[in-house]
């Protein structure tokens, strides 16, 4: 089946949809070397570094793969979901799992990292999340997390601080939704105010293994209230 030539613009757009076209529809099957840069480019009737920039489309959408020395390979017939749309669709606990493993190690970092500046951010963020526990279970959250991302940002590690920035969109709602169901601030508004005081404490007094293990008991207490409302 020969590929129509593309029209002026976008070109790139273009030619990476003409392309994802031919993998899904079978044209090249999982496994198969795309043909070289010249005859792709002469058949969808674009330059070769328009025609670069749609295989690296492509590439990003896990649909080819290029081998060095070797071509560009097929690798999937259908786009990989991106990281923000695989979170919506997963499961709290799930998510709130690898939270876990991310902010656990986070206090730890954030203990051997911090400065006096990340300090009274988190100590500013611990008074906010105490003021929020007479609003209502949405601020209390959104409270919460302002503390856990000061904590993070402490760390002093942006891959860590774009990961909880991606988990956060997908896990609030969920926790939300726990604070109503369960009425956990119905007796204890500032629920969970003194094993936060201690996660900042142990970053504070830069005990490496004491933020971790506060940290991971914190969370590991809402990860059990979660999986029992699974």
């Amino acid at each position: 089946m020969p590929l129509d030539s593309v029209r002026p613009s976008p070109l790139v757009e273009q030619a990476a949809a003409r392309l994802r076209e031919q993998i899904s529809g079978g044209h090249w099957p999982v496994g198969t070397k795309l043909p070289g840069e010249t005859t792709l480019a002469k058949e969808l009737g674009v330059g070769r570094s328009t025609l670069r920039e749609a295989l690296r489309a492509l590439a990003g959408a896990g649909l080819v793969r290029a081998r060095q020395g070797a071509g560009v390979f097929v690798t999937a017939t259908e786009p990989v979901a991106d990281w923000p749309a695989r979170l919506r669709r997963a499961a709290v606990t799930d998510v709130y799992e690898v939270r876990m493993l991310v902010e656990v190690q986070a206090a730890r970092l954030a203990a051997l990292r911090r400065t006096d500046e990340d300090i009274a951010a988190m100590r500013a963020a611990l008074d906010g999340r105490r003021a929020a526990a007479a609003e209502d279970d949405a601020a209390f959250v959104d409270a919460d997390i302002a503390l856990h991302a000061a904590i993070v940002a402490a760390a002093r590690n942006p891959v860590l601080n774009d990961l909880f920035a991606e988990f956060m969109p997908a896990l609030r709602q969920g926790l939300v939704d726990l604070l109503e169901l369960t009425g956990l601030r119905g007796e204890e508004a500032n629920h969970g105010d003194a094993a936060h005081a201690e996660l900042v404490r142990a970053v504070e007094a830069k005990d490496a293994e004491g933020a971790a293990r506060a940290a991971q008991d914190e969370l590991q207490a809402t990860l059990a209230l979660l999986l029992r409302q699974a």
